[in-house]
């Protein structure tokens, strides 16, 4: 496992909760690769609501039931495993926003 400290690199990837790939949901599928890939760690959120680049809104709403909720897989760990992450789910990610930022890890603790 790896160990952090400092400044560290977090992807967040955002999908839908309908996406699929190899008949997984995909954001199970993303947890499952990093973990064999042995990142640092990984976090599902499941949004209550959004819209992305065709401006379809997605919501918990009782009124405007969603089946496809909005999903945000966060990754953290060094610049060196996100890029080789990255190369790795280009093919994966048919669509959806993947955004990647510096940050300050403070404690990490198993």
């Amino acid at each position: 496992m790896t160990k952090l400290k400092g400044e560290q690199y977090l992807m967040r990837i955002f999908i839908g909760e309908s996406d699929r790939f190899e008949n997984k949901p995909l954001y199970q599928y993303l947890v499952e690769l990093f973990k064999k890939e042995k990142m640092a760690g990984t976090t599902v959120l499941r949004g209550i609501a959004g819209f992305g680049a065709k401006s379809h809104l997605h919501t918990a709403n009782i009124l405007r039931l969603s089946s496809d909720l909005p999903i945000v897989v966060e990754v953290v760990d060094t610049q060196e495993k996100i890029n080789q992450m990255l190369s790795k789910i280009d093919a994966i990610i048919k669509e959806g926003l993947i955004t990647l930022e510096k940050v300050d890890v403070i404690k990490y603790i198993a």
